[in-house]
């Protein structure tokens, strides 16, 4: 409702502007030939702050991003990254035809495609309505002609619906219809954790169809160290790892600036207050962009990296779920307060998923090969994506670091186990090397 009466109002508005313009001569030749690609970046945290809204969990956000971001990128229609876009699978030939539109600027296009397709796919998407007036508005100011708004947008609309429906035949809306995920009740296979026990979060995720990967099993792991609560086997020697190491307060902060758990939750008395978390790959879609910012690319640039880690971090979420639910691995909470010490609670809250692999090990293992791929091996950055949380900001010498540092983090914060980090790190680095060789064919090349 308060999208319908937002657009009508700014449709009248739009009307009357296109009607001034006509009677003035307004010529769209005296207008910019570029937007701010800061633009691309806002609408990430817009739909950041959604996701948060929403309690969006981590595999479906990557989801989110892709979808979004790809809607962005299509609209543009670009030689060189339509090149790109040919190397996803199952990827459809999306020619909306854009005569009807003769005034369309492809930028504005771009991020009302990526506004519009968010509000669709995202259950709260209704708020990114007011985001979507005020963009237009501002770019009228910006001296834009209300016929190139209007033009750019309707064509933004056809782009988005054509990204709806590719995005509806992954088949994600049918996992809902697959049967309940129960937890096996077998000793050392995971369950529930407190406070929320929540129940497990998208046990079917690999079935859908990933970006670029030919499955998600194509880069399966070993399998985990076996469980066992025999003091000398190497799974109890996991776990003492894990409830004896030495917790410095920098080892506390890190865990704390990488926690990243959206169904964190905090006891007060007789209530559970969820706090306000993002997800892994909303944070490195924010180091994205800071990098995107500091290296000063330009608009076609900044929104092909944002388009291809999306894409990847969802691929490297896939092939960490089908791990995740065929391996069922206790997380370390159950195992050590059953067998070691019953009082015991990890730094940070266990979320609601087995253990092996440690997906945040995977995702910012993929993610830091992405990026490194486009500014190099020592691009330092300073990460200031979460001080709207209430975390301070963190400098890296570069993407691996910070990888390495995200993946560490869950050893410290309590919730994996070593060798779920480790193997975590190794697929990473598969999924992104091998997403890198199919797009742009080498390894090595830097875009």
């Amino acid at each position: 409702m308060l999208y319908k009466l937002l657009k009508t109002a700014f449709n009248i508005y739009l009307a009357v502007l296109i009607l001034l313009a006509q009677l003035s001569c307004q010529s769209s030749s005296n207008e910019p030939v570029s937007i701010s690609p800061y633009e691309i970046s806002q609408v990430i945290g817009q739909v950041t702050e959604v996701m948060v809204h929403d309690v969006t969990n981590p595999p479906l956000a990557a989801r989110f991003f892709a979808y979004i971001s790809l809607s962005g990128l299509v609209a543009l229609n670009d030689s060189t990254t339509n090149i790109l876009l040919s190397k996803i699978n199952d990827y459809p030939v999306i020619s909306v035809e854009n005569t009807n539109y003769p005034h369309i600027h492809p930028q504005i296009s771009a991020v009302l495609a990526m506004l519009h397709t968010a509000s669709s796919i995202q259950p709260s998407g209704f708020q990114h309505a007011e985001h979507i007036e005020n963009f237009k508005a501002k770019h009228i100011d910006l001296g834009f002609s209300p016929q190139t708004i209007l033009d750019s947008e309707n064509y933004a609309i056809s782009i988005s619906k054509e990204i709806l429906t590719f995005a509806l035949s992954d088949k994600y809306n049918q996992t809902s219809n697959l049967p309940r995920y129960s937890p096996i009740k077998t000793e050392g296979s995971w369950y529930p954790t407190p406070p929320g026990y929540f129940p497990p979060v998208e046990p079917y995720f690999h079935t859908i169809r990933p970006f670029f990967l030919d499955s998600a099993s194509q880069f399966a792991p070993t399998p985990p160290i076996a469980f066992s609560d025999q003091r000398d086997s190497e799974f109890f020697k996991l776990a003492e790892e894990v409830y004896s190491q030495d917790l410095t307060e920098e080892k506390k902060i890190i865990a704390s600036f990488w926690d990243c758990n959206p169904f964190a939750l905090e006891d007060r008395g007789h209530l559970m207050i969820g706090l306000k978390k993002i997800s892994p790959g909303a944070h490195w879609m924010g180091i994205a962009n800071i990098a995107c910012k500091d290296a000063e690319l330009e608009f076609t640039k900044v929104m092909e990296i944002n388009t291809i880690l999306a894409m990847t971090l969802q691929d490297a979420f896939m092939a960490c779920w089908d791990e995740k639910y065929r391996s069922n691995r206790i997380r370390p909470e159950t195992a050590i307060r059953k067998h070691i010490d019953p009082k015991y609670v990890p730094l940070l809250q266990t979320p609601p998923f087995p253990e092996y692999l440690s997906g945040h090990s995977v995702a910012s293992t993929a993610s830091a090969v992405i990026l490194t791929n486009y500014f190099g091996d020592g691009f330092a950055f300073t990460d200031t994506v979460e001080m709207k949380y209430g975390l301070p900001a963190r400098s890296f010498s570069s993407f691996t670091q910070a990888a390495e540092e995200a993946a560490i983090s869950r050893f410290y914060g309590g919730i994996h186990y070593m060798d779920g980090i480790v193997e975590g790190q190794k697929q990473g680095n598969l999924v992104g090397k091998k997403i890198l060789e199919k797009v742009f064919y080498t390894e090595s090349s830097s875009m």
